[in-house]
């Protein structure tokens, strides 16, 4: 699985991995999430951009499983930037899937805090 950013957002978007034509605006995007997720508490000490299709998530994520809920996030802030829905409903229901996910992130436990079931 590619497990580029850019190249992961644009194929959730319906965006061929060969289409270039978008890409300064959506990464663009992706930067805005990501510097929301900086200001949550995720990504490295110096703060996390990306500049193309080379940047990768684990890069991002450090290889912590708990934090594959980024990946939606992201995708989810970048649809609602690049790709917003037509009706208000939709939209209602983007923004609370983000705000939920906000939530979750800032939330999540912390190594310490996780039980072991044995």
């Amino acid at each position: 699985m590619e497990d580029g950013i850019l190249k992961t957002v644009k194929a959730a978007l319906g965006i061929g991995e060969d289409d270039e034509s978008f890409d300064v605006e959506l990464i663009m995007h992706v930067n805005s999430a990501l510097s929301i997720l900086d200001q949550l508490g995720v990504g490295t000490t110096d703060g996390f951009f990306i500049e193309d299709d080379s940047d990768e998530w684990d890069s991002l994520l450090e290889g912590d499983p708990r934090l594959n809920l980024v990946k939606q996030y992201v995708f989810l802030k970048v649809r609602e930037l690049f790709d917003p829905p037509a009706t208000s409903f939709h939209l209602e229901a983007l923004k609370t899937r983000i705000a939920e996910y906000e939530w979750r992130i800032v939330n999540r436990p912390i190594p310490s805090e996780v039980v072991s079931n044995g």
